[in-house]
């Protein structure tokens, strides 16, 4: 029989995360016939990740489910939206969504049972930037006043959410940083999907309740809340018994008919478990007198304070403001267009494609920031986008034939929808989101220079630079190759990120060098009449009768090399530049004497000098040209405009390898570190040429590299 291989950090094969392999850590607990305890995430502080309680009848404990109760199961019965309450975190909501689809509560299993002795551990799956990633956890949880700490089951034997937060704990470093968290990013965590946010005032009631019912019955996860205009009202319950500033889930919609037609219902949860909405529709609303017995039971009706009861969507986009969606399919919650019959079908769902890619910005290299920073803007990590066939062609009914010229329009153009994930913010001391952004450029040509991103405006962008863990934007373009450009607000802020890519065609995601322009290999500028006329004279000097070798070694190089800045006539630097110290260590006129050929000697011929000196005088030029803030340093961005100026360009991972190596990963590159930088490049080019050439390889010439 074949066995299937699946793709290492696929749902079908996770990542171990932390190295733990559940099986391994099994058997070695069956051996030493003990309990598991986890050693990377231990039963302290450091783990719940929040400031100790002063008082000590509130120290935290740690405890199995079976020292908390005798009876302690991992499910009990199945898994409903009423399983869960919240504790001192924000993110049971989430837990309540996903209570709708089972297949992703498969993936959460108690190791060998709570039931049995031997080992108490739980294993789950969570999605983390484009893989899926496997975690282990003992079954050792917080309690205070013998009480759970955080996440509990309204049925008390019931532990399943406790040790499935744990485990998303473990994941993300520690129960506070879980705290305060956004939803959206629990609901991609635990689903793979793409979350975003649509404010509940943009649709019509009808519009918005059929919305959300497609989305449900794709298998998103939905929730919403009451936007809380300060701090201080997050927590207030308003008169009709809404928290303000508190996730709802959205579990289900129905319509329920009574003598005078038919109400659009939604269902919400909230997760602490109590503190029900009391306005019509709920539990104990006059409403429900004139429905049929047997529609409330269709519909589970329960007069219970569980947290769960319906509303109508009449009254939901009144109360409401942001609804909050994440699907494992990206279809739009509503096109402009869409009917607002409830009883029309919803369009089958599209066919979507995935690129996606794992990028950083580095200080100095690729953190170039916003457009606000022209000079480093364009040093930004760059993907090319190619979409190669715009979107099929969209049938419409007779009651659309009011927009069927926008519907032409937009079948001739790809649907697109773009991500920007910045990783593991909250597994630092911390919490500190960066202010990221992307946008998205048409190409034309190859040549993705400063000047490139100075004049052209972008096609499309997340928009406003935001502190989220993730921005999105869902565009329609032309057919064509597209630049994708992901960037910080401010630069050098170094920071790992995530980028993924749906379209409903195929598409093509690939990283840019960050510039790809055709560039000559820098060349040596002619002999000046003065240099030779400096050099003729400092041989006079050093190297004259007395020595009669006409070489020049290179401890006395800094006499001949070391220029005076008045001497520059074609070029006239500032003052506060004049002043700056630009002679040439001994070092650096080491390398540019062994960056000759010398026949192995450590000295220049007065012909050899000559041309050295010339191209020093180019080089200040060029420094003093891309040294705009007049420091008497270059900055990692500076460095790559001065190289193309001098003739050669490189990549983003080239200029970095550069800077690490000759401005030892500082921020400032001195004068004599440029030089030093130019002249290793030279002579590796003049390499590169001789082993390429066939004549020079047939007479067995062999070039030995600079020290």
């Amino acid at each position: 029989m074949e066995t299937r291989r699946f793709a290492t950090g696929s749902i079908a094969n996770p990542v171990q995360f932390r190295d733990q392999h559940y099986v391994t850590l099994l058997d070695a607990c069956v051996k030493s016939g003990s309990l598991f305890s986890d050693p990377t995430f231990t039963p302290d502080q450091s783990s719940i990740g929040m400031p100790t309680d002063p008082d000590p009848k509130k120290e935290v404990k740690w405890l199995r489910p079976k020292e908390i109760s005798a009876n302690a199961v991992f499910v009990e019965d199945t898994t409903c939206t009423t399983d869960i309450c919240q504790g001192q975190l924000g993110k049971c909501v989430c837990f309540s969504c996903i209570t709708r689809l089972p297949s992703l509560l498969q993936t959460y299993s108690p190791g060998n049972g709570l039931e049995r002795s031997l080992f108490s551990s739980l294993y789950g799956s969570f999605w983390q930037y484009g893989e899926w990633v496997e975690v282990v956890v003992d079954d050792r949880l917080p309690v205070r006043e013998g009480r759970l700490l955080f996440s509990y089951s309204c049925t008390r034997n019931e532990y399943w959410s406790a040790l499935v937060e744990k485990a998303y704990a473990k994941l993300i470093g520690s129960y506070g940083s879980l705290k305060g968290g956004n939803i959206s990013e629990a609901m991609e965590d635990f689903t793979g999907g793409i979350a975003y946010s649509l404010p509940v005032s943009s649709r019509a009631p009808r519009v918005m309740w059929k919305a959300l019912s497609a989305a449900l019955s794709r298998g998103s996860l939905l929730s919403c809340f009451i936007q809380a205009s300060n701090y201080r009202e997050i927590g207030t319950v308003t008169a009709e018994g809404l928290v303000k500033g508190h996730a709802y889930a959205i579990t289900d919609t129905d319509t329920v008919k009574k003598p005078a037609g038919e109400a659009l219902l939604l269902r919400l949860r909230n997760p602490w478990g109590f503190v029900e909405y009391s306005g019509p529709w709920s539990d104990t609303s006059k409403d429900w007198d004139d429905v049929d017995a047997a529609e409330k039971k269709r519909i589970d009706l329960k007069n219970s304070e569980d947290g769960e009861f319906w509303i109508s969507a009449e009254d939901f986009n009144k109360l409401f403001d942001t609804v909050e969606l994440c699907s494992v399919d990206p279809d739009p919650i509503v096109e402009e267009d869409t009917s607002t019959d409830p009883d029309s079908p919803a369009d089958p769902p599209s066919a979507w494609t995935l690129s996606s890619h794992k990028g950083s910005w580095v200080s100095g290299s690729t953190a170039g920031g916003s457009c606000s920073y022209p000079r480093s803007f364009w040093k930004n990590p760059q993907f090319q986008l190619v979409l190669a066939e715009h979107d099929d062609d969209i049938e419409m009914t007779p009651g659309e034939k009011k927009v069927a010229e926008k519907q032409k329009e937009k079948a001739k153009q790809c649907t697109v929808l773009v991500e920007l994930l910045q990783k593991d913010r909250r597994k630092k001391e911390k919490i500190n989101f960066l202010h990221i952004a992307f946008h998205i450029y048409r190409l034309r040509g190859l040549c993705l220079d400063q000047s490139f991103f100075s004049f052209k405006q972008p096609v499309g962008s997340s928009g406003v630079y935001q502190p989220f863990r993730a921005v999105w934007r869902e565009v329609r373009l032309d057919p064509g190759n597209y630049v994708i450009l992901a960037s910080t607000y401010s630069p050098n802020q170094p920071a790992e990120f995530f980028l993924r890519v749906y379209s409903k065609t195929g598409n093509n995601l690939g990283q840019l060098s960050v510039c790809v322009c055709p560039s000559q290999v820098m060349s040596m500028p002619p002999v000046l009449p003065e240099d030779r006329k400096r050099v003729q004279k400092t041989f006079d000097e050093v190297a004259g009768p007395p020595f009669n070798i006409g070489r020049i070694p290179y401890p006395l190089v800094p006499y001949c090399l070391n220029i005076p800045l008045q001497s520059f006539a074609l070029f006239t630097p500032p003052l506060s530049v004049m002043e700056k110290d630009y002679q040439l260590p001994l070092e650096t006129c080491r390398q540019l004497i062994f960056g000759e050929e010398t026949g192995g000697r450590s000295s220049l011929t007065r012909e050899q000098t000559e041309p050295v000196l010339t191209s020093l005088r180019s080089l200040q030029s060029i420094f003093f040209k891309f040294d705009q803030d007049s420091s008497g340093t270059m900055s990692p961005f500076e460095l790559s405009l001065a190289l193309q100026a001098a003739g050669v360009q490189c990549d983003g991972q080239v200029i970095q390898l550069l800077w690490e190596r000759f401005g030892s990963g500082e921020l400032h590159l001195p004068f004599h570190g440029f030089v030093a930088c130019v002249t290793r490049l030279r002579k590796l080019f003049a390499l590169y040429k001789s082993e390429s050439n066939p004549e020079v390889k047939d007479r067995g010439i062999n070039t030995v590299s600079p020290p």
